[in-house]
């Protein structure tokens, strides 16, 4: 079962280069102001997770620099992700608010509707 995870992995990367999106180009001061609210986010994934490529896609298109966290490699991530968030489940979007609350949010639909909420995206 392990292998076939391996080999299933490797195809969804594979395929995930192959058809990479192109990102969207703003103009500084725009790409600037979406950088500065993205910095209160970060992404725990797994490199492999089909789910968690269909939000870095999304990422990728709309030129979203949010920082990934690898819960799979980094046990003091993980431990956080089920600490903080709650569960060991991917992919989760962490959310500081200005009020210094954290909000997690789970699912890659909602994630990507959040973000598409967020920065006004088609």
């Amino acid at each position: 079962m392990v292998g076939i995870r391996w080999v299933l992995g490797q195809i969804i990367l594979v395929l995930d280069f192959v058809t990479s999106p192109k990102p969207v180009v703003r103009d500084a001061a725009a790409q600037k102001a979406i950088d500065d609210v993205t910095a209160s986010m970060s992404i725990y994934q797994f490199n492999t997770c089909p789910f968690c490529v269909k939000v870095r896609r999304q990422l990728r298109r709309h030129s979203l620099n949010i920082e990934l966290r690898d819960a799979k490699n980094d046990a003091e991530l993980k431990a956080e992700l089920v600490r903080e968030g709650g569960r060991h489940k991917v992919p989760c979007l962490r959310i500081e608010k200005a009020n210094n609350s954290v909000q997690w949010l789970y699912e890659s639909n909602d994630i990507i509707a959040y973000l598409k909420n967020q920065f006004d995206l088609a």
